[in-house]
């Protein structure tokens, strides 16, 4: 039922009038008669819900025509109005099955505390509020997800968004996202996910680097009150919570070997144990992980478990770089001005065509995030009505060539990584909180990489 239909019956045209307009501004369905021939024939038409019926009309009356309803057609509710003080009417009609009886002359407030208390408009209206919030997730999330970050024109990211939608379409299938940071690869997973039979269940994204390995297993499985120290309450894990849903496992290269060993058996048995428990507790989820990591290399270096990559690497999504999907920077830096403009209230700026060659010869080490940040940075340092080359504080010139040489000559991934965080700090001063935007990590995950690679702070003076 998309649609509350409401039946309003009454020989006065204005008092009809004044009704309907009110039950249409609340976006009900609203049908409206002057006598019962009238009525009769939009009942058989329509799948009416709920008749607001006056009793005096002309012709057989309001009584009579409830009576009708009541005979053919049982499902729908009614309520009576009247001017007439009668307390015998009031009695006949909740006798004929009205749910309830307005007296004119009656305010619209009246009209609506009426239509509440019936039993079909809270039924429907409760429906079309858990539809209405189920789609607006999902479209939300689609909207977001799909329109806007993953706009592009190139070949290549649509033919990432055909294997998501791929991915989506088989509801049980473990996917293993790969891209760089800043690629996008958590809007892949909700993609599959709100796109899949499983969006009406929970999506639950866990980075695997961010969470300190003893917590990791709290976190996914639960515990039970005083299995640890500071373990003070039962809790769910996030398996049990996502239960029906996904997970999205981030950085799963970074996961424990340990940790592995108990989400292989979870995999594979589909049950999960409680911290401090013995009972098993049955567990239906789809995951999707991602990384930016090796994983052959790590499973050749005994890091990483072979027969986990082959448990979560059934269905493969590779998102590449920005920089080798130049066509898709044009419309991505169109979009991220609009966007911004709008949220900072200010007229949307003209972009000069140098921003826009500039930006196609950068390296984007970052990617879409890098880009994000960038046009952000852009709009809160400009004043103008356009943006040019001097609204960066990115030297863009300096990227043009050097680093795709560099990417051709070097494909190892964690040298290139250690090598552009060490560009980034060196550009910013070794400030961190910049050098993190400038390759559009957080903080903390920027932090992790310098302690992976053993990379000193110092200070420029």
């Amino acid at each position: 039922m998309n649609h509350i239909k409401i039946l309003v019956v009454d020989d006065d045209e204005a008092t009809l009038s004044k009704m309907a307009a009110f039950l249409d501004d609340k976006n009900l369905e609203t049908f409206t008669a002057t006598n019962m021939t009238e009525a009769t024939d939009i009942l058989l038409q329509e799948a009416i819900d709920i008749a607001i019926i006056d009793v005096v009309l002309q012709g057989p009356s309001g009584l009579d025509l409830l009576k009708k309803i009541r005979s053919d057609f049982p499902e729908i509710e009614t309520i009576m109005i009247s001017a007439h003080n009668k307390m015998e009417m009031v009695i006949e009609a909740m006798h004929e099955g009205a749910v309830d009886f307005i007296r004119k002359p009656f305010g619209l407030l009246d009209l609506d505390l009426a239509l509440r208390r019936t039993k079909k408009y809270l039924e429907v209206l409760n429906r079309l509020k858990n539809i209405e919030n189920k789609n607006s997730l999902i479209s939300r999330e689609l909207e977001k997800l799909i329109n806007k970050e993953l706009i592009g024109i190139s070949p290549q990211i649509r033919m990432t968004y055909d294997r998501a939608v791929k991915a989506a379409n088989d509801g049980d299938v473990n996917v293993m996202i790969f891209g760089e940071n800043g690629t996008g690869k958590e809007i892949i997973a909700r993609i599959i996910h709100f796109s899949s039979r499983r969006r009406d269940f929970n999506f639950t994204a866990v980075n695997c680097s961010a969470i300190p390995e003893s917590l990791l297993e709290s976190e996914f499985f639960g515990h039970k009150k005083g299995s640890f120290t500071d373990a003070k309450e039962n809790k769910r894990g996030l398996f049990e919570l996502a239960n029906g849903g996904s997970i999205f496992l981030d950085e799963i290269g970074d996961m424990s070997l340990n940790l592995q060993a108990k989400l292989l058996r979870t995999l594979e048995e589909g049950t999960i144990k409680q911290i401090g428990s013995d009972q098993e507790i049955k567990v239906d989820v789809r995951i999707i992980s991602a990384t930016n990591r090796d994983l052959p290399k790590l499973i050749g270096e005994k890091k990483f478990r072979e027969d986990l990559y082959h448990r979560i690497n059934v269905f493969d999504i590779n998102i590449p770089p920005l920089r080798d999907r130049k066509e898709d920077i044009e419309p991505l830096v169109k979009y991220f001005v609009k966007l911004f403009a709008q949220n900072k209230n200010r007229t949307i700026p003209q972009i000069r065509r140098e921003v826009i060659e500039a930006l196609k010869n950068y390296h984007f080490p970052g990617n879409v995030r890098e880009l994000r940040n960038l046009i952000e940075r852009a709009l809160i340092l400009s004043n103008k009505s356009h943006l040019d080359l001097s609204d960066f504080n990115v030297s863009l010139d300096n990227h043009k060539t050097q680093p795709e040489i560099e990417h051709e000559q070097n494909l190892n991934l964690e040298e290139n990584e250690m090598m552009l965080i060490k560009k980034s700090l060196e550009s910013t001063n070794y400030n961190q909180n910049q050098a993190a935007k400038l390759l559009g990590i957080s903080r903390d995950a920027l932090i992790r990489r310098l302690r992976k690679y053993e990379i000193k702070i110092k200070r420029m003076v």
